[in-house]
This record gives C-alpha cells, sequence and structure tokens, in this order.
C-alpha cells in the first residue's frame, strides 16, 4: 500500500482531532465557567487549572495530551517513511493551535506536543514530560516549564535520536511553542507571569 494516501488520511484526521478543545469539553460537562470567559481566556490546562480547579484541569491535560499521543502512535504503528510520520504527529499539534471550533484559534500546544513526542518516542517524551514538571516544581510556572522542556527538545533530540526528520519535527514544534509563549515571556521578564496554584 502507498503510504501518501495513509499519511493525507491521518494528518487529516489528526488535525480534526487536535481541534477539539478539551478544555471548553470539559468545563461544559462539568458545569463551569468556559475557559475562553476568565483567567487568561486561554482553552488549555492552566488556565483550565487555574480557574475551574484540579479536576477540570487534569481532565484537560489528559485529553489535550492524548490526542497527540493517539496521532504519534498511529504514525509509528502505519507508516515507515520518516517524513510522513513526523506530518502526522504534527498535525494535531497545528489542529490545537489553529482550531476551526475555535474560528482558527486555540491553545499553546504545550499538552498535545508533549503527547505527539511520547507517541513517537516515550523515552524522550518522559524526558521532556520530566523537564516540564521539574521546571514547574521549582518555580511554579507553567510557561516557564513549558519553555524549558522545548528549549532543550531540540538538544535531547540530538543526543538521543539518530533521526534527522525527528530533529527537524523537534525544532519546529519548539519554534511553535515558544512563539506561542511570546507573551509568556515578556511578563516572565516582567515578573508579572502567574504561577501555578494561583486563583484568577
Amino acid at each position: 500500500m502507498q503510504e501518501e494516501p495513509v499519511c493525507i488520511l491521518l494528518s487529516m484526521f489528526g488535525f480534526l482531532l487536535g481541534s477539539i478543545p478539551f478544555g471548553i469539553v470539559v468545563s461544559k460537562a462539568l458545569n463551569l465557567s468556559d475557559p475562553r470567559t476568565v483567567g487568561s481566556k486561554n482553552v488549555g490546562f492552566t488556565n483550565v487549572l487555574r480557574v475551574s480547579g484540579t479536576k477540570a484541569g487534569v481532565l484537560t491535560l489528559l485529553g489535550d495530551m492524548g490526542k497527540g499521543w493517539v496521532m504519534g502512535w498511529a504514525a509509528m504503528q502505519w507508516l515507515t517513511t520518516e517524513s510522513f510520520i513526523m506530518v502526522v504527529a504534527v498535525s494535531p499539534i497545528l489542529g490545537h493551535l489553529f482550531s476551526p471550533f475555535l474560528g482558527f484559534k486555540g491553545g499553546k500546544g504545550v499538552a498535545t506536543a508533549l503527547g505527539a513526542v511520547l507517541g513517537l518516542s516515550p523515552s524522550i517524551g518522559t524526558l521532556l514530560l520530566l523537564i516540564w514538571i521539574g521546571a514547574v516544581a521549582i518555580w511554579r510556572y507553567s510557561s516557564g516549564g513549558a519553555l524549558a522542556a522545548f528549549g532543550l527538545f531540540p538538544v535531547v533530540a540530538i543526543v538521543n535520536e539518530q533521526r534527522q526528520e525527528f530533529l527537524l519535527f523537534a525544532i519546529f514544534v519548539s519554534a511553535l511553542v515558544w512563539v506561542k509563549h511570546k507573551d509568556n515571556i515578556v511578563r516572565l521578564w516582567k515578573g508579572t507571569e502567574g504561577k501555578i496554584g494561583q486563583r484568577a
């Protein structure tokens, strides 16, 4: 079977799956505030955690990570061409960032990207997750943990992976995450960034 059609179908499905805003889905299911209307107005884990509590935050995190993992895992199972694998793995991240359900806006892609990396390489994904958790535990900034993990992602890829395509994936995804965090970087620099555990 030719892999191009499989890659296209998986990428389309991955984009649509990634587009599902679990922060909104979870908040509505639990009869909580729409995250687009409170706090930072972001649909991701950090804002949902801050405005709606631990249960909603954790469910949002698992949903956003899960959609990335599913596509990373599926790409590894059904494709052999490395470039096609990486295209499929990036599709849910792009869907999360540019969701057609949200007017082609979305979250910042951290959880979905972590999930995709876990699907592609459990060891590297786990390492990035540990870097994120460690940085958050030390500084209590979710954005700082994301920037640390994805700032180091290309380095981790160089050290642990032989696939050139994986390194390009790492550079591209890390760039997306950093660009989406440009406002957070400014707030971190000014010392005005909200910390994990602070209420909105």
